[in-house]
Parts: C-alpha cells; sequence; structure tokens
C-alpha cells in the first residue's frame, strides 16, 4: 500500500426531494474545490436526515471511485459517476479493503478518524432509479466509510493524504460490512464491538450478532 495518495475529488450538497415520495436527502453532491471541516460537520455539506447522517461519528463520508467500474459492469444502465453515491471525499487507491477502523488519516492540514462503514439504505437505490442497488452494495462490502473530526481546518483538492496511525489489532472496513450482512461470525462480531474506535452504533449491531 503507497504511503501517500491525493485528493481527487470532493463533493458537498444540499437536501432536495429525492424518491417517489419526494423526501429530502442530500446524497445528491456536486464537485466543489474545497471542504471547511469542523468538529461535528463542514460548512459546505448540509444533511437532510441528521439522525442518521452527518454528527461528530460521520462528518465525512468516502468512497472508493473503483466501485463505480464495479456498479457500472453489474447494472451498465446505471449513470455511475464518481461523488454521485453521496460521498465527500474520493482518492484513488484507498477501498474498503486497505482501510481499517480506527485509522487516523491526514488530509492536508486537516485529521480524520475512520469510525464506522456506511450503512446503504434505500436513498442509493432511489438515486440511480436501480431497485435493491443499496443491497448489492451492502452485500459486496463495498460501503465506504464515515470520518470522525480529530484536527479541523481545509482539505483542498490535490492535498496529499498520509496514513498517521493504525491500531495494532484492528479490522477492515470490508470485513465489518460481510460480518454485518452474514449475521454468522459470533466471534468475529464480539472482537469488533470489542474496538476502542468504532462508533457506538455499530457497535450495537455487532453486540446483537455476537450475542444472538
Amino acid at each position: 500500500m503507497p504511503s501517500s495518495f491525493k485528493v481527487s475529488g470532493l463533493f458537498a450538497g444540499k437536501p432536495q426531494p429525492l424518491g417517489p415520495r419526494g423526501a429530502p436527502s442530500s446524497i445528491v453532491k456536486s464537485p466543489v474545490s474545497f471542504l471547511t471541516v469542523n468538529i461535528d460537520g463542514t460548512d459546505e455539506d448540509q444533511q437532510a436526515n441528521t439522525r442518521l447522517h452527518g454528527g461528530p461519528e460521520k462528518v465525512l463520508h468516502q468512497f472508493s471511485p473503483a466501485h463505480y467500474f464495479t456498479l457500472a459492469k453489474h447494472f451498465p444502465d446505471g449513470n455511475f459517476t464518481v461523488g454521485s453515491i453521496g460521498e465527500n471525499l474520493s482518492v484513488e487507491g484507498m477501498d474498503d479493503t486497505t482501510v481499517y477502523l480506527g485509522d487516523v488519516w491526514q488530509f492536508g492540514d486537516v485529521e480524520l478518524q475512520i469510525s464506522a462503514p456506511r450503512a446503504p439504505c434505500s436513498k442509493i437505490s432511489q438515486r440511480y432509479g436501480i431497485p435493491n442497488l443499496d443491497r448489492f452494495v451492502g452485500e459486496r462490502g463495498m460501503t465506504g466509510w464515515y470520518y470522525r473530526v480529530k484536527k479541523t481546518g481545509v482539505i483542498s483538492l490535490n492535498d496529499t493524504v498520509t496514513l498517521v496511525h493504525r491500531e495494532p489489532d484492528t479490522i477492515n472496513v470490508h470485513t465489518l460490512m460481510q460480518c454485518a450482512h452474514t449475521k454468522t461470525d459470533k466471534q468475529l462480531a464480539a472482537k469488533l464491538a470489542s474496538l476502542p474506535t468504532l462508533d457506538d452504533e455499530w457497535r450495537l449491531k455487532c453486540e446483537k450478532i455476537a450475542n444472538k
């Protein structure tokens, strides 16, 4: 794995109607040249459902640009472009198998810590008009991940992205999503629940699997 990467895309949006009921969502985002990162959000990006999105444990969402090739292969009629699944950050070379829970990454002057995967929801299917696309994304563990903020500041396009710290006994984001989907590996779920850097929402999910 390379020692550093570059920010290749930044995206922000505001709530707008989505789906058959016109429920507000911010999954549709536009490219921006920078993001002003605070401890509980950014100045440029707004959340429609603050119960499920945003807040100090979900300040920024990153999604691997490589996943769009997989989506386009399986759903050739979909309009899959980088930034279209609702992510804030795009970095070539980083994906769910190579980043780990608790990782601290430096984006320019900003320091971010991976707190949890993104839980895919129906907004993904509505965004592209493809039934059960959210299930497809979840089953393959290609959901992307959320960050909490360790050091605030501004992230700009082409900023250098460097791994600052990795926990000695942690698990990658893809493995957590696979565990959450299959719900069969109680031992792994218990280990995930014990990770101190995992956010409380996912800790509870893992505890439920471990105690089934």
